[in-house]
């Protein structure tokens, strides 16, 4: 049986903290301004299960790049859409896909946003029918409309978000104290009080997940 010393037996309220004995992460700070309700989760089961359903919903192919049509939508000018080979319906790039497509084709991101939809789609078709690479990899989601998350190189490999939190859950539980990593709590700056045991709420939690990312900090 493990046996904690005096300094390591848990704590049963709010201690106090010095923080110029540790490292500030700004990184944290940022996702919690950041992030919006809708990217907030209380618990790693309830996250896990958003991501799963998210990657069961989700499919990868390997095309030509050439065979890729991209266009402006037909219902709206100012819309790209793409034709993928083996899939019927159009593909709406996100705005984290369009900049990797335009990486993939050696266009410049920012300027290729400025440009209206039509010239857009010309400048992307053009790059694709002369990509060096010949094969991309896409992921497309269904998730109410067909959107294309990522394009990469043919061989990349993926990770999915359900795998990364599974392995962390191994650890940590549901990361609402059922083991001894937990979402930290709240930290008072003004009396430099750390109180590990408030309620996880959306505005308390350091759980969190988008279409295209995870971020947890325990």
């Amino acid at each position: 049986m493990m046996t904690l010393t005096q300094n390591e037996r848990p704590v049963s309220s709010g201690f106090r903290v010095d923080v110029s004995r540790g490292e500030r992460l700004g990184r944290v700070s940022s996702e919690w301004f950041f992030r919006p309700d809708d990217e907030r989760y209380l618990s790693l089961t309830d996250l896990h299960d958003v991501v799963r359903r998210g990657a069961d919903r989700a499919q990868t192919r390997t095309v030509e790049s050439r065979a890729v049509r991209v266009e402006a939508g037909r219902d709206n000018a100012e819309r790209l859409a793409l034709m993928v080979p083996g899939r019927s319906e159009p593909v709406a790039p996100t705005h984290w896909s369009f900049g990797q497509l335009c990486s993939l084709v050696g266009a410049p991101t920012s300027y290729m946003r400025q440009l209206p939809a039509p010239l857009t789609a010309i400048n992307l078709q053009h790059g694709l029918l002369s990509h060096r690479g010949e094969l991309v990899k896409t992921l497309e989601a269904d998730d109410g409309r067909i959107e294309l998350r990522a394009v990469t190189g043919p061989d990349y490999g993926r990770i999915w978000d359900h795998e990364l939190v599974t392995a962390v859950m191994k650890i940590a539980g549901n990361g609402n104290g059922d083991t001894r990593w937990k979402v930290p709590g709240v930290l008072d700056w003004a009396t430099m009080t750390h109180n590990p045991f408030v309620d996880i709420t959306k505005d308390t939690t350091t759980l969190y997940a988008s279409d295209r990312d995870v971020f947890l900090f325990l």
